[in-house]
């Protein structure tokens, strides 16, 4: 389907791009809601520990540790951190986010202030970008001006072949209306970039949220049919006009949805894979105009694309015939709309949070202005932002550290694949040398983006969001056809993040990441390896996780398995499928298992491969001491645990079960510790205890 990346957070990158992160998608109050990404402080800044990597005072000691880890390592933290009224959630990945967009907000606001630097440099583009977004008073008096070129060639659309232009036109500036169009490796030439034409189109997070009959889902529709008539309002229309345009994109996008493919569907390559001539897509969808689309987004390209869904475009052929002309401009109307409400004036802004933040994700109230402009500056030049934050708190002696640590894990996995019982030796030799492949990229690209054709001022926010997401589409255009440049990053460097991607077999940590409580110079060995070392092994471990596992050392998506081994690893990640299930998020919700696996196999082989590397560090050396009153191993624990310390709103939580391949924190820590001997010995836990899985049900992948 597209280029894979498996994240911590898993934050989207592109609609066509699966990424899997070591966090889940805390954001759609970040994307959907304020736009603002997470950030973090430095590798060499203040401890939020006192230098001691594990605040006790974060525990609540009168639970049980073999009852509910989760609880025992996280309680005080849980209750001493109500979630503030902007967030859907709130847990040290918000913690990080929050200090480090101080230091942003001090390089944006310092960069503003320089009137006089160089047309042109990044300083300027920085500085100019972020002072037209906190520029609300120039912002309110443009209202929806800035919309008006592209509203009136909607309203002139009068045939076939205009509205299928204006889909083109509306691309080319960032509106993913019917489907999706982009850039990414070939997932059988891993060298080679290609067209990647996928599903898309619709205005709620999933397919799903169209299609289930429960009463919430149809309250939510109700909702979201509420929301788009009082944006029809604010854009003019009287209220009766607004609420039968809203029928009429509900009832589009329902079409749109019934053709979609399934989230867990996705998650297998082989689903998403579908190469094809360009010339070959009339087959598909003979009622929409290829030729002319790709010349109107200027696609130099005449070879191959790979097609995502092609059952999703053969419905869409049905739909344009049959969904009236005037209902497909209504729909247009809409995308355009929903697409740029968050840079529009505040009624605008507030509107598109009550639906997107408030209802859908339970936040309270918007994020001050200045930190939505961090976000937004950072998604728009996040390598000129990127530079300056690095120079700044990001010393070279913090990337030789980090350097060391993604070492000793490889040397940890490499060891384990040879102790590995269910493994043929042919399967293993191959396995290692994808391990040894592996490109590693820390704290930020060796070469800069080069934003010298993205043009910034200060006269229109809305104008420089338009220049930015035009200047990105444009670079990723310009790639299809051409080998893979394998410098580039999918992460700013501030993100607090991580990621593997599997074309490239590459494994990447920004700067961001690279801090308390992750990692802490000043802390022992074990909180460090069950922070960033645990998450090092989890991105690590999507190399083999149950998508990953399917690329080979040169990022092919090719079988490189035995049959039995194969089989024995299937049988191992249907453990994991069927433990998550049983989770109950909340009542009448469990996980998805079948939409988890992947990271939950990242989290357990990540967390396996840290406690061997741990046990390694320590032999031949003087065991150490007992750090407020709990063993190296315990502490390991401890340092993994205080990661995923958060309080999730109810709306927040059915999100993340709907839509987010990864599991809502708690279970990221009570699910692979109970699968461990390990830390069960650590801690005394006994068979039958909460915390121990029956060695029958006990999920192993390492």
């Amino acid at each position: 389907m597209r280029s894979t990346r498996f994240s911590l957070l898993g934050l989207s990158l592109f609609a066509l791009i699966v990424t899997v992160s070591v966090v889940g998608d805390h954001s759609p109050q970040a994307s959907a809601q304020n736009g603002a990404n997470m950030f973090a402080d430095s590798l060499t800044g203040s401890s939020v520990d006192n230098g001691r990597g594990f605040d006790v005072s974060n525990m609540d000691t009168t639970a049980a540790a073999c009852d509910n880890f989760f609880q025992y390592a996280n309680g005080g933290w849980v209750k001493k951190n109500p979630i503030p009224a902007a967030y859907a959630s709130w847990g040290r990945f918000n913690e990080l986010s929050d200090k480090n967009q101080e230091q942003l907000r001090g390089i944006l606001e310092d960069a503003a202030k320089n009137t006089k630097a160089i047309k042109g440099s990044n300083e300027q583009k920085i500085g100019d970008y972020y002072a037209s977004c906190m520029d609300e008073p120039g912002i309110e008096a443009a209202g929806l001006t800035p919309l008006m070129p592209e509203l009136k060639r909607i309203d002139a659309i009068n045939s076939k072949d205009s509205f299928q232009r204006e889909v083109a036109q509306l691309h080319n500036a960032g509106v993913r209306a019917l489907f999706r169009f982009g850039a990414g490796q070939d997932f059988k030439q891993s060298t080679q970039v290609i067209g990647q034409l996928g599903q898309g189109g619709i205005g709620l997070p999933d397919r799903d949220y169209y299609l289930k009959t429960d009463d919430k889902s149809k309250e939510l529709r109700d909702k979201y049919l509420a929301h788009v008539a009082k944006m029809f309002e604010l854009a003019g229309d009287d209220p009766a006009a607004a609420q039968a345009r809203a029928q009429t994109v509900l009832s589009v996008e329902t079409k749109l949805a019934e053709g979609s493919m399934p989230r867990v569907e996705q998650r297998n390559p082989d689903n998403v894979y579908h190469k094809t001539r360009i010339a070959d897509l009339k087959g598909l969808a003979p009622d929409f105009d290829w030729g002319t689309y790709f010349e109107n987004i200027n696609l130099r390209s005449s070879g191959d694309i790979n097609v995502a869904q092609p059952n999703y475009f053969k419905a869409l052929n049905v739909q344009l015939t049959a969904i009236p002309l005037a209902d497909w401009k209504t729909y247009l109307r809409w995308q355009l709309l929903n697409s740029r409400a968050a840079v529009l004036s505040k009624k605008f802004v507030e509107e598109d949070f009550d639906f997107s933040g408030r209802t859908l994700t339970g936040a309270k109230e918007l994020l001050p202005r200045w930190k939505r402009c961090v976000g937004s500056t950072d998604r728009a030049l996040g390598e000129a932002l990127g530079q300056v934050y690095v120079q700044k708190y990001f010393t070279p002696a913090a990337k030789a550290r980090a350097v060391q640590m993604v070492q000793n894990l490889i040397n940890a996995l490499r060891d384990d694949l040879t102790t590995l019982s269910w493994m043929s030796d042919v399967t293993r030799k191959r396995a290692t040398a994808k391990l040894e492949a592996f490109t590693r990229k820390i704290g930020y690209p060796d070469k800069w983006r080069d934003y010298a054709t993205l043009k910034v001022d200060r006269k229109s926010y809305v104008g420089n969001a338009v220049s930015a997401t035009q200047f990105e589409i444009n670079r990723q255009l310009g790639k299809i056809a051409k080998p893979v440049d394998r410098t580039e990053w999918g992460m700013s460097p501030p993100t607090v993040n991580a990621y593997y991607n599997p074309s490239m077999n590459e494994i990447v940590f920004p700067a961001g990441i690279l801090q308390s409580p992750f990692y802490d110079p000043e802390a022992d060995d074990a909180i460090n390896y069950g922070g960033i070392g645990a998450v090092i092994g989890h991105e690590m471990s999507h190399g083999f996780d149950d998508s990953g596992a399917r690329f080979d050392a040169d990022g092919n998506l090719v079988n490189w398995w035995s049959e039995d081994d194969l089989k024995s690893f299937k049988s191992r990640a249907q453990c994991v499928i069927d433990q998550f299930s049983g989770f109950e998020v909340q009542p009448g919700l469990n996980e998805n298992g079948n939409l988890v696996v992947g990271e939950s196999i990242g989290d357990l082989g990540g967390l396996t491969i840290a406690y061997a590397a741990l046990k390694k560090s320590m032999e031949g050396k003087p065991r150490p001491a007992d750090i407020d009153g709990f063993s190296p191993e315990q502490r390991f624990f401890l340092g993994w645990a205080q990661v995923w310390a958060e309080n999730e709103r109810p709306e927040f939580e059915r999100l993340m079960v709907a839509t987010n391949p990864h599991p809502v924190g708690r279970f990221r820590v009570i699910g692979p510790l109970s699968n461990m001997p390990a830390f069960a010995q650590a801690y005394q836990c006994k068979e039958g205890d909460k915390m121990v899985r029956p060695p029958e049900k006990r999920c192993q992948i390492w």
